[in-house]
């Protein structure tokens, strides 16, 4: 098929998340903006050729104001207009009492996820973050060195690990299975080395899955 490149573990526009069809969707109405400035531009090209000159009958003034105003207004504004509101709705925004929170440290050269516990208990993941099915998960993303970034594209839009800031990325996992992360930020010698999965599990079993969550043998490292 055309498409079955755009499918796969790290394509953001085979979402299996709420933010992530968003993030897709944008790129699909970019896509669809750009098809129609090409499909123009073409037209003008092909009439261009068919009957040399007849660019010259045209006023230059109808060149300038229809292409470069009229023509990039009917396009962009509607792109931008959409674009705000898909951030808009793509945002964090406080106050969802189901909502799941999980911090996530990104180091030289893997990812420390602390979850609030159960049972009283702290869970603490390497490489591997749990989180439930049909619900929001807020992800608080910190670095302790240098800047990393956060992305799993099938699930969210990327944001950076900052040291010293906490940035927070909203994901919500439409089916259970398992995810593929990347560090999206060069981060030194080690950064081919910063993978990690999400893993999504239904709600009804999610607790019995950080229960059984243990420390992670520390991703490998690269030399220094």
């Amino acid at each position: 098929m055309p498409l079955a490149g755009c499918a796969g573990p790290l394509s953001s526009i085979d979402p299996a998340g709420r933010s992530a069809a968003l993030v897709a969707d944008l790129w699909w109405v970019m896509m669809a903006g750009a098809a129609v400035l090409f499909v123009a531009t073409m037209a003008v090209v092909l009439v261009s050729v068919a009957r040399p000159g007849i660019g010259a009958a045209v006023p230059w003034t109808v060149w300038l104001v229809g292409g470069g105003l009229v023509l990039p207004a009917a396009v962009l504004t509607p792109l931008l207009v959409y674009a705000l509101w898909a951030g808009e709705q793509l945002l964090a925004h406080p106050g969802a009492a189901t909502v799941v929170r999980i911090d996530v440290t990104a180091r030289q050269w893997q990812w420390d996820v602390a979850y609030p516990g159960v049972e009283g208990e702290p869970v603490i993941t390497t490489g591997v973050v749990h989180v439930p099915v049909d619900r929001p998960v807020d992800v608080h993303v910190t670095s302790a060195d240098v800047i990393h970034s956060f992305w799993v594209p099938r699930l969210a839009g990327k944001i950076d690990a900052i040291p010293g800031h906490v940035n927070v990325v909203r994901l919500t996992a439409t089916s259970a299975g398992t995810y593929r992360g990347q560090c999206a930020e060069f981060c030194g010698t080690g950064h081919a080395h910063m993978p990690f999965v999400v893993q999504a599990h239904p709600q009804e079993s999610y607790a019995d899955a950080l229960r059984g969550a243990v420390r992670a043998a520390p991703a490998g490292t690269a030399p220094r």
